[in-house]
């Protein structure tokens, strides 16, 4: 062919289609969908009874569906704060925190959106926060001087710690959404403030009773943790958590639907409250709890179809993911025993959160990406501490020495490169620190005794004086300890967490 005519075919080739070497070079979208006390058993997919969970069975069958994949702790903050951070909670002595807790993260802590922020990516986080915000007292009437856009998110619209505690208002970009400044708001978390009801006082209120802990002041019929006077125009109404943050996440997508963005989506689903929109009550059998799932299900398919509505979906992974195990009662008569029927929300796994056994952190995860990961099943072990080291592989950053020094690059697990393997050394949190190691599971000993507040909600906790071993091949219960048969394997797993807890070590 002569040189002139071969110029003219590749000129009318990128005339006819102009963006063809973008659409090849252009970075990954990243979304990556985390949703809040979502048991292993809790999908169609992986086993659920009496809910039906059909975008995300179908996210699962075009995507890839992990068997062994871990959130880092048994409750939330922690595994939010491991998550963005590459750092396991404990060397930052993260636990839960109250709604006026000041910022967990802050610009000394390095986070994946400030990576993926050097890689050109506009980085955005939704939904529910619990990660803290403020330097000490929070001016929820004016701009909340520490938060996610300190730590490298450019956009946020949250809530601010959970939807069981105050405040209960959103914020967006780090100011209270809808506010009158002439009716501040104030909270407390340690005495009453204004004058609106509480759970304890007027019970008649409520749309459900609640536990002592749950019954201060009374927003929408519920009682919360904490009290809060003003900011009546602010309040939101828990109904509307649905279509509220969804819309949100639809309006960034479609606003940087040109750009590489990074979105941090994180659901207040299925955590209580439970209190689903009127378009999915009854769309269960096990009541709000059941039907919170059907909620959470139908927000992703929502989002979903915003990716190809957009055109965008062959090029965006989506992680979705679970930041605990499932908890029943949690606080609120919301009958999620009465109508469990025959659900296993943990799956075959023992625990939940709060809970050192598997299905304290064992969660569903599914990656999807439809141009570059194959459907399957893969048995690796995963941890999402690795998420961090694994996407700054995908945009091609090199992490600095003190980033995400926790985390691993897992990527060829995440893309199905490979379905075996994974991780050779996995820590797990939960009041007390236990190691996966292939098969082995080991449960440090704690010399407190489990707190009257755990055994309230009736989790088998796995908090022990004595030493765990466990080989999940042949026992996935964890029924029977067998650490006094293996005192050489004990020794070998102590010492590796000691590595890991006192020295640093990095082990994978």
């Amino acid at each position: 062919m002569k040189p002139f005519l071969c110029f003219s075919l590749v000129w009318i080739f990128f005339s006819c289609f102009p963006n063809a070497t973008h659409a090849q070079t252009k970075k990954p979208n990243i979304v990556i969908i985390y949703v809040d006390d979502l048991g292993y058993g809790d999908l169609g997919v992986t086993g659920a009874k009496g809910v039906k969970t059909p975008n995300l069975d179908k996210m699962a069958s075009k995507g890839l569906l992990f068997t062994d994949a871990h959130c880092p702790a048994s409750t939330c903050t922690p595994s939010r704060f491991s998550l963005l951070t590459g750092n396991y909670a404990f060397r930052n002595n993260a636990s839960i925190l109250p709604g006026d807790a000041p910022a967990l993260i802050t610009p000394k802590i390095p986070t994946v959106a400030n990576m993926l922020k050097r890689a050109g990516y506009q980085t955005g986080v939704i939904g529910k926060w619990h990660l803290g915000l403020g330097n000490g007292n929070i001016d929820w009437n004016g701009y909340i001087n520490m938060g996610p856009k300190e730590i490298g998110f450019d956009y946020s619209f949250l809530i601010p710690a959970t939807g069981d505690r105050v405040p209960t208002v959103y914020t967006e970009n780090q100011r209270v959404v809808n506010l009158n400044p002439n009716d501040p708001i104030k909270v407390s978390y340690q005495s009453k403030v204004g004058n609106r009801p509480t759970g304890t006082e007027n019970p008649e209120l409520l749309k459900m009773k609640a536990d002592l802990q749950h019954s201060n002041t009374i927003v929408n019929g519920v009682s919360r943790i904490g009290f809060m006077s003003g900011g009546e125009t602010a309040l939101w109404k828990d109904e509307d958590f649905p279509f509220v943050l969804t819309k949100k996440a639809k309006n960034y997508m479609i606003a940087n639907k040109e750009n590489p963005f990074f979105l941090y989506f994180a659901f207040q689903d299925i955590h209580v409250p439970r209190v689903p929109n009127p378009m999915f009550e009854g769309k269960s059998s096990m009541g709000p709890r059941g039907d919170a799932i059907a909620q959470m299900d139908w927000c992703t398919g929502e989002l979903m179809k915003t990716l190809d509505s957009l055109g965008i979906a062959e090029n965006t992974l989506i992680i979705f993911s679970s930041d605990n195990g499932p908890v029943l009662d949690d606080g609120y008569a919301d009958k999620s025993v009465e109508m469990l029927g025959d659900h296993k929300p943990a799956g075959p796994f023992k625990g939940g959160k709060y809970s050192a056994f598997e299905g304290g952190t064992r969660v569903p995860t599914i990656t999807y990406w439809p141009s570059k990961i194959k459907p399957g099943v893969s048995n690796a072990l995963f941890s999402q501490v690795d998420l961090f080291h694994s996407l700054s592989e995908l945009v091609g950053v090199k992490l600095n020495d003190n980033e995400a020094k926790d985390s691993f690059n897992a990527l060829p697990v995440l893309l199905g490169e490979r379905k075996k393997g994974g991780r050779k050394v996995m820590l797990e949190e939960a009041f007390t620190l236990a190691l996966r190691s292939g098969d082995w599971k080991y449960i440090h000993p704690v010399s407190m005794a489990t707190p009257t507040w755990l055994n309230d909600k009736k989790v088998e906790s796995g908090l022990s004086k004595n030493v765990q071993l466990f080989n999940l091949k042949n026992d996935v219960e964890e029924k029977n300890n067998i650490a006094a048969q293996y005192p050489k394997k004990v020794k070998k797993m102590q010492a590796l967490l000691e590595n890991i807890k006192n020295k640093g070590t990095r082990i994978n």
